[in-house]
């Protein structure tokens, strides 16, 4: 990571959440998913978000990334605010500032590890882009696999690559949104000393959706959801 792009993430409020509130229809009428919900987090936070299913934790993740819009309220990113672009606009600012792991991984199945980490260098028009997805596939130690398709990796291993894709373009956040659920105990175990180690080296801010409570208390603050309200924070 440069200098400059180093001392960006570790200052400053990254992200913030102002009065968001998500309504959608339903058969039954209009349904409140997120209750004016407020957020701000800091450069370099580890934070989970927390709550049983249905609080509306996936859904806050989806707004604080611009994946989608808010019924009301705005999400600020660098304090730039999503709601004030298109999706196009969004997009691109995803790909500057935003990484992603889920818990089914993503991988494209007709890309190889490497070229599934190459990937977000090559669309953001980087150059180099092999050359850093190597040693991406070198940080999660799987250089080993780099020839290997999707199909052909365990578990744990895609979810290695996915991790190393996320890091790879040095986001000022990354989102994780159940990252083991699909894992075994041990391997979720490891995924998440992956996820941490590389993390706390790269100085970026991390945003958990969990319902891991074990997970959870590894970051270094806890927003609990209940009913689409924050109810501690």
């Amino acid at each position: 990571m440069n200098r400059e792009k180093m001392i960006e993430t570790m200052n400053g409020t990254v992200l913030a959440a102002e009065h968001l509130s998500m309504k959608v229809s339903s058969p039954e009428g209009s349904l409140t998913i997120l209750d004016d919900v407020n957020v701000r987090i800091e450069a370099g936070e580890t934070v989970a978000v927390i709550g049983a299913s249905g609080a509306g934790k996936s859904t806050l993740l989806a707004l604080l990334a611009g994946l989608d819009i808010p019924t009301s309220g705005r999400v600020l990113i660098k304090n730039i605010e999503l709601n004030a672009l298109d999706e196009d606009g969004r997009a691109a600012l995803r790909a500057q500032y935003v990484g992603f792991v889920f818990q089914s991984f993503h991988l494209v199945p007709s890309l190889t590890a490497l070229e599934n980490i190459m990937l977000p260098l090559e669309l953001a028009g980087q150059t180099h882009a092999r050359e850093q997805a190597i040693t991406a596939l070198q940080n999660v130690g799987l250089q080993a696999r780099a020839g290997h398709y999707p199909n052909q990796l365990s578990g744990g291993e895609q979810q290695r690559v996915a991790i190393a894709r996320a890091f790879v373009t040095h986001p000022a956040v990354l989102f994780a949104d159940e990252p083991t659920g699909n894992l075994d105990t041990a391997t979720g175990e490891k995924i998440v000393e992956q996820l941490f180690t590389m993390n706390a080296a790269m100085g970026t801010t991390l945003v958990l959706v969990t319902h891991d409570q074990k997970l959870a208390s590894r970051c270094q603050r806890i927003i609990k959801l209940d009913m689409g309200k924050v109810v501690s924070a």
